[in-house]
């Protein structure tokens, strides 16, 4: 028989603010030695109060209102219970009934994906277990580190498809700057949901096999293949396949199995007793829309639709996060085809000096185009000498790193005193390469 993967994600977002969820600790706790950036409240010790984090609840509710969110004007946090090692207190502080955000929708070309909620909760610890004196150290740092979840609706209908929409939740978050989305610190965990039905059914299946903590959009889509083959291999066999919790192992590129996975129930949700519960005013929601910006989406389509800018070049503003860098650009008066050409050229460096001196860069772009380089044989002696003189940035653009392309546009012109027409530079050099 035939099946189809009904695929849902949970996406645990660390958010970029200043102290924890609900103590005064610092967020910065990256390489910090071990429980050294803890009090009473994150260690979860007897008798110590939460005081929930504003900043982090506004970053919320503004994430859920550019995914089209409605916003809950009565809310409240729950204690969700359950016994792990490194969540100190036998509970956490999270949300059930009445999240902050609830009802909105992601547009992507594979496919709509409605967002069923999107509530805010604090991290646990870390457990870090020695194979080799068979201990588990516990390193609380990371407890309670302000954690946004969304929840999508099991619409989801490939490892392609999660994998567009686990990236696109990511790059919206770091557009609005809710979070650094750093994988490698953590900032960023992917719970994908996965069960098969045969195909033509329409009624969801009646389990779901959760697959926890993976932290990489790769591994997700890996995980979720390996899935896609193992439970069909079960269910050909006529066997019932229960509700699981699994981890996944990237040597093996396989999947095992933690626990048996809990429901609602297990975790005796009941409100957090020592956090009133919000009422949030229609002013107050108001405020909160007005800081949305236009989305990349939206700026990605201005650029294609209204200034004639290509898809290809579109796609490499989006990787280097210059959409709405560009669109400024243009906004201050420089041509469309200029704004891209210049944004490209741009390493880094020069990228952060720019954006915090718009201006004087737009008129010394203006000025520059007076005594502009427009002869093509003058300019490829340049592109010759950088070529020659940079080969390990020729071997990475060769590898496919776009920016030691925008690297190598920076020294033609540097070399040419800024007066190189980028637009051919651009053109000479890659033809060049």
């Amino acid at each position: 028989m035939k099946y189809e993967p009904i695929i849902g994600l949970e996406i645990h977002i660390q958010l970029n603010t200043k102290r924890k969820m609900f103590c005064g600790c610092s967020t910065d706790i990256w390489k910090k030695p071990a429980n050294s950036v803890v009090c009473p409240v994150c260690l979860g010790l007897p008798g110590a109060l939460p005081v929930p984090n504003l900043e982090a609840i506004k970053k919320v509710q503004l994430f859920g209102l550019a995914l089209g969110c409605k916003l809950n004007t009565n809310s409240n946090f729950d204690r969700k219970h359950y016994f792990y090692p490194d969540l100190p207190k036998g509970f956490q502080i999270s949300q059930y009934k009445k999240p902050f955000c609830y009802e909105g929708v992601l547009e992507l070309k594979e496919g709509n994906v409605e967002i069923e909620r999107i509530h805010l909760e604090e991290d646990t610890g870390k457990s870090i277990h020695d194979a080799k004196t068979d201990e588990t150290l516990l390193d609380f740092n990371k407890s309670g580190m302000p954690l946004m979840e969304l929840v999508t609706k099991p619409q989801i209908k490939s490892p392609e498809h999660a994998h567009e929409v686990a990236l696109k939740i990511a790059e919206l978050a770091k557009f609005l700057n809710v979070s650094n989305v750093n994988m490698e610190r953590g900032n960023l965990r992917i719970e994908p949901s996965i069960s098969l039905r045969p195909l033509g059914q329409e009624d969801l299946p009646n389990y779901k096999v959760e697959l926890k903590n993976i932290n990489s959009f790769r591994f997700m889509r890996s995980a979720l293949k390996y899935e896609i083959k193992r439970q069909t291999k079960e269910l050909n066999e006529g066997n019932k396949i229960p509700q699981q919790t699994r981890g996944y192992k990237e040597s093996t590129k396989t999947t095992f199995i933690q626990r048996v996975k809990e429901t609602d129930s297990d975790y005796r949700y009941f409100p957090e007793p020592d956090i009133p519960p919000f009422e949030f005013s229609k002013e107050y929601i108001e405020e909160i829309n007005k800081l949305v910006p236009v989305l990349p989406s939206k700026l990605k389509e201005e650029l294609h639709d209204k200034h004639k800018i290509s898809t290809e070049k579109i796609d490499m503003l989006a990787k280097l996060s210059r959409v709405e860098f560009v669109i400024n650009l243009i906004k201050a008066g420089l041509s469309a085809k200029d704004a891209v050409n210049e944004s490209l050229g741009l390493s880094k460096g020069q990228y952060k000096e720019v954006f915090e001196n718009l201006e004087l860069f737009v008129q010394k772009i203006k000025d520059s185009k007076k005594h502009q380089m427009d002869d093509d044989s003058e300019i490829l002696q340049i592109v010759k000498k950088v070529i020659k003189e940079n080969t390990a940035s020729v071997n990475d653009y060769k590898a496919g790193n776009i920016n030691a392309l925008n690297f190598l546009i920076g020294q033609v012109m540097k070399k040419s005193g800024g007066k190189a027409n980028p637009a051919k530079a651009r053109e000479i050099l890659v033809n060049n390469l």
